[in-house]
């Protein structure tokens, strides 16, 4: 028989669990107050519900939330987590300490079939689409670490591995459970959903007329070079793509990141600055520059901060809003485009299953 994962549940399906237990329906906003308000691991902690009904949970269903397997700190304050799914997969997930107030950076698949050359998070292969229970799971995991040093989860970014719309199936529950008062109440305000340019999938986005943020990794300015180094962009080029952001933000309201890798002699250069200006010209958005992120495996390497200071000069002479990204966690490998799944249900690459931190996760 299927196990019941009680983050899987919507209030009213909750409610209908529990009544099958027996149990008045008021208890469904017990037990979603510990899982969402105190990130309750074990249903034995629980501790207003009946000895009974705790028993019968334990019996019945788990929690879904994940274990930790390794716990990474950078320099700067960025963590690093690495958690073991069910199956013997994993993910990695990031806490991001901005200026403005923590956020989490969650993946939404075991690996990535986008392909882009740049890369880490689609070297292992595409493995599988997470569920929105263990999307959520890496949420609450994170907001409780943070409270435990005396920090709050603001906001939130799908920019982890995986492309979020390619798991259309998993996401709109989750953010469905993300504005849901009952659960993790947060506005969609505070949410980012990055993509690699799944056109289709931005306009089914788009009608749902969510206040969402809309991040879309671009990373160059024409579909020649766009299609060498981001194989979506064969299928869904420029002339598919733009359009259906530019019906985004006229639908929403809400403007278009355009993420842009800088990459050394190869998207950098001012002519390219200028054909990207023209590109967006017009467009409600904004431009996110990123020095590269290195990663061991791939020959690239970051654009020189000269050419950086140059290319978003250009684009504010061109009247586009630009920022550079602040670099977070690239020395624990946590900066963008670097996660990837390491473990694999065994003691591979470094990462140790400590049993202690697995126990105060939940492990059953």
């Amino acid at each position: 028989m299927k196990t019941t994962i009680a983050l899987a549940l919507t209030p009213a399906a909750m409610a209908g669990f529990l009544e099958g237990l027996g149990e008045p329906p008021y208890r469904a906003d017990q037990v979603l107050d510990w899982l969402y308000r105190k990130q309750a691991y074990n249903f034995s902690d629980m501790t207003n519900l009946p000895q009974g009904l705790r028993e019968k949970l334990q019996k019945e269903a788990k929690t879904g939330f994940l274990e930790l397997v390794k716990q990474q700190v950078s320099d700067d304050g960025t963590i690093k987590l690495l958690f073991a799914l069910g199956d013997g997969e994993s993910v990695e997930t990031v806490a991001l300490p901005y200026r403005t107030g923590h956020s989490v950076c969650v993946s939404t698949q075991v690996g990535c079939k986008m392909g882009c050359l740049f890369c880490a998070s689609g070297m292992p292969g595409f493995v599988r689409n997470l569920t929105a229970a263990e999307i959520m799971a890496q949420v609450l995991q994170v907001k409780k670490l943070l409270a435990a040093e005396g920090h709050a989860l603001k906001s939130m970014v799908l920019m982890g591995t995986g492309e979020p719309l390619d798991n259309w199936a998993a996401l709109l529950p989750f953010l469905n459970a993300v504005h849901d008062p009952a659960r993790l109440g947060m506005s969609l305000r505070h949410v980012t959903i990055s993509t690699s340019g799944v056109a289709p999938r931005i306009l089914d986005l788009a009608k749902l007329g969510w206040p969402l943020t809309l991040s879309v990794s671009l990373h160059a300015p024409n579909d020649k070079l766009r299609g060498k180094i981001m194989p979506v962009n064969r299928k869904y080029p420029l002339s598919v793509l733009l359009p259906a952001c530019w019906e985004f933000a006229e639908i929403t309201g809400r403007r278009v990141t355009f993420e842009y890798l800088l990459i050394d002699s190869l998207n950098d250069g001012e002519n390219q600055a200028r054909e990207l200006s023209g590109l967006l010209r017009g467009m409600q958005c904004h431009v996110n520059l990123i020095p590269l992120n290195a990663v061991p495996e791939l020959p690239f390497t970051p654009s020189k901060d000269a050419a950086v200071l140059r290319f978003q000069e250009i684009l504010r002479q061109n009247k586009i809003n630009v920022t550079v990204r602040r670099k977070l966690g690239a020395d624990i490998a946590a900066a963008c485009g670097q996660l990837r799944n390491t473990f694999r249900g065994s003691e591979q690459d470094g990462c140790r299953r400590d049993k202690r931190q697995g126990k105060s996760q939940g492990k059953k």
